[in-house]
């Protein structure tokens, strides 16, 4: 079965910086399950895997405005930490922590430039934001997605319903 939309596809991927190390990998996870042409993926790599088969291989380099985009330096935003995903949890914030930040339109990663007692001072962009890509990708599976995904708009892993 070939990706398109509206397909469960499974993948382990490797991710690094051009010229640098490793930021991410899921060999040692299981594999990550998306719902191909719903937005799980950055356009790029959707448009990539398009026609790919279980099996298949696929390596693809992507430049910032491909990916995260470029960075702003002037991206700074001051969050109370009820904002902040599971605050309470956390001991102490330290700059170039990644935390995640509640939004509207769900949970962004950010970068914690300097914390406060009650604040901390975010970097709001992405970050891989600035960074030239390298995605290695292996396609497990490719499956037709059940009604139910569909009009979720993502995957559901093993077991059905997870959210």
């Amino acid at each position: 079965m070939q990706v398109e939309k509206d397909k469960v596809v499974s993948i382990h991927y490797r991710l690094s910086e051009k010229g640098a190390e490793m930021l991410e990998e899921t060999k040692e996870n299981d594999p990550y399950l998306y719902l191909h042409g719903h937005n799980a993926l950055l356009p790029a790599l959707e448009e990539e895997l398009i026609g790919k088969t279980s099996g298949d291989k696929v390596s693809i380099t992507l430049e910032p405005e491909q990916a995260y985009g470029e960075r702003k330096e002037d991206a700074i935003q001051r969050v109370t930490l009820k904002h902040i995903v599971n605050s309470k949890k956390i001991k102490k914030f330290r700059p170039g922590m990644v935390v995640q930040v509640n939004t509207q339109e769900g949970p962004r990663e950010v970068v914690v430039v300097k914390a406060g007692l009650k604040t901390v001072d975010v970097d709001i962009n992405h970050p891989y934001a600035g960074k030239t890509l390298t995605f290695d990708i292996d396609i497990n599976d490719v499956r037709d997605a059940q009604p139910e995904e569909i009009s979720h708009g993502h995957a559901h892993g093993p077991g059905g319903h997870q959210h």
